[in-house]
């Protein structure tokens, strides 16, 4: 009888391997490692301090691990620098927006798509017919984002004058403007009340299904990370403390300690 062949585990879309980060004598993460499948919303919670923010920066260039490797389907990105590393594929949103405030929203957003663009500056000075097909494309695409994220009323505005929560907006247009395959939010709720949380974790979702992006979110908005994320890795001191489902993590006796404080409480 002929055995039946063995299914095989998809490959991860991005896989955080042994990364270490040190500054000086300072210890900033030590020796983490989790992987993300494609489609997943990717929770990474901690207090101040636990690395999180280091970790993000090391996956969008911004450092240099100390040790260890970090893949995105499979191929190292340790090797780009951080302004090649939106072109394979990684988006990001700041925890304090990181937009071009004397700009329009319009504009921000076009900045976010050209990541993605193949013109060079001989084509775009001799304006050549694909130079032209691009920009009709970029337009196009801009435009879908804008509407799709409630922002074309606000398309000719200027950053400055905008609340704050319509900022956060306009950024994470820029970061999906640039058609990530995996998007790292740094501290979408924060500055944000209730109503404006509770609508984050929709469009976060939304976002998640409609356009077929993963999602690394860091938050320390626990009640926004439990409700969407599929998984959560929980680090402390810059060391992984755990990972799995939001329901065993938050069950967790050494993150209920470190994080979430005792049940009583």
């Amino acid at each position: 009888m002929t055995a039946a062949p063995t299914m095989q585990a998809p490959s991860p879309l991005l896989a955080v391997r042994d990364v270490s980060v040190t500054f000086g004598g300072i210890v900033a993460l030590n020796g983490v490692s989790f992987h993300m499948n494609q489609g997943q919303i990717l929770g990474l919670i901690g207090p101040n301090g636990a690395g999180k923010t280091t970790l993000f920066n090391c996956l969008s260039r911004l450092y240099q691990p100390s040790s260890g490797d970090i893949l995105l389907e499979g191929a190292s990105i340790l090797n780009r620098p951080p302004h090649r590393i939106a072109e394979i594929g990684i988006g990001r949103t700041f925890q304090n927006v990181a937009l071009f405030s004397n700009l329009s929203v319009l504009d921000n957003v076009r900045i976010g798509a050209h990541a993605r663009t193949s013109s060079d500056i001989v084509s775009d000075s001799l304006r050549l017919p694909k130079v032209r097909r691009d920009e009709v494309a970029l337009n196009g695409r801009v435009h879908e984002i804008l509407k799709y994220l409630e922002l074309e009323d606000v398309a000719h505005a200027t950053v400055s004058g905008l609340p704050f929560g319509t900022q956060k907006r306009v950024e994470l247009a820029r970061a999906l403007a640039a058609e990530p395959k995996i998007l790292l939010l740094d501290e979408p709720a924060g500055g944000l009340n209730h109503e404006e949380v509770h609508a984050l974790g929709d469009l976060i979702r939304r976002i998640r299904d409609d356009r077929k992006v993963t999602v690394l979110l860091v938050e320390h908005h626990m009640g926004l990370v439990m409700s969407i994320a599929d998984h959560v890795v929980a680090l402390n001191f810059g060391k992984k403390l755990a990972e799995g489902t939001p329901a065993a993590v938050q069950s967790d006796p050494d993150v209920i300690k470190a994080y979430l404080g005792s049940k009583d409480q």
